[in-house]
């Protein structure tokens, strides 16, 4: 009796063994191939669930359904300028061809090492034609630049063009579109290419600062220039005013001084017309008051007019 409990419980491992091998599932975000001999079998299995296998004959290979990233290591490129900068990059791809992909790489760490040779020697190529500024600005990144008056900073005084032709993102198409002309042979598309960070070596640093100081003082003179050109504007047209206002009291005044000088003109010819003697007495008067003092010396003729009241009064 008990050997034949031990064979049926054999009989029942050996079942469960042959199930466990020819059973499997393929996830949502998973695609799979069957193996046989070292062969595929058929079409890749993309639809999620439980499928069969042959047992121990056949074996599974899953590969991913995902975007899949690549991580560049951090290499010295030179750029056009001979600028040495430390730079990597990222890239984010999918086995569109699972078929291909197996028979030319056969996983994804072979498909990292190809898109490694790819990828650096591409990222190298086009990081070589470009300009510093290319790779570190975007390509809308501008700085209005107005006419100077002379003798201030003029656009080809700064050492860094304030608005590059191309930028960072004009660079990753360049490289995403020269990169994606090798890979569909291994079963792989690119979806994208970028530069994750820019570092500098000691000298380019230097460079780099002297650089962005020299723009940042270019702009801040062009802004300068332009407040000083609002200022003499400002003033020139405060001037101008001040002037109108100073001229029209001027002539304001003289209307005002000349109807006075009328009015007195005026008085003084009524007050002449009603006593002439009187009048020239007055007058006379005021002129000595004006004209004698007490350090004065005067010298007149017997005669004299101006003298009369003075001999007058002194004959009395």
């Amino acid at each position: 009796m008990s050997s034949k409990v031990a064979g049926l419980g054999a009989l029942i491992a050996v079942l469960l063994i042959t199930v466990y091998s020819a059973a499997f599932t393929v996830g949502e975000a998973e695609q799979a191939f069957i193996i046989q001999f070292g062969q595929l079998k058929g079409e890749a299995i993309t639809t999620p669930g439980l499928h069969w296998k042959w047992p121990f004959v056949q074996e599974l290979r899953r590969l991913d359904r995902r975007l899949l990233t690549w991580e560049g290591d951090v290499e010295q490129i030179p750029t056009l300028g001979r600028e040495f900068i430390l730079m990597d990059a990222t890239v984010h791809y999918r086995i569109a061809n699972p078929r291909l992909f197996l028979e030319s790489v056969r996983d994804e760490r072979g498909a990292r090492s190809r898109i490694d040779d790819i990828l650096n020697a591409v990222v190298r190529d086009k990081v070589s034609g470009a300009k510093l500024e290319e790779i570190i600005r975007s390509s809308d990144w501008q700085v209005h630049a107005h006419p100077l008056e002379d003798g201030i900073v003029t656009e080809r005084d700064t050492t860094m063009d304030l608005a590059p032709r191309r930028g960072r993102q004009e660079l990753e198409r360049e490289i995403l579109e020269a990169a994606q002309a090798h890979v569909p042979s291994y079963g792989i598309e690119l979806q994208d290419v970028h530069i994750k960070r820019v570092n500098y070596i000691d000298s380019v640093r230097q460079q780099v600062e002297s650089r962005i100081i020299a723009e940042r003082q270019s702009i801040a003179e062009r802004f300068r220039s332009e407040g000083r050109g609002r200022s003499e504007e400002i003033l020139g047209e405060m001037q101008k005013e001040l002037q109108a206002i100073r001229s029209e009291a001027v002539r304001k005044a003289e209307e005002i001084r000349g109807a006075a000088d009328a009015q007195v003109t005026q008085i003084y010819g009524r007050t002449y017309g009603q006593d002439a003697e009187f009048y020239g007495f007055l007058k006379t008067l005021e002129a000595y008051r004006q004209t004698v003092g007490a350090n004065t010396s005067l010298m007149f003729s017997a005669n004299s007019d101006f003298y009369r009241y003075l001999e007058s009064v002194r004959g009395k």
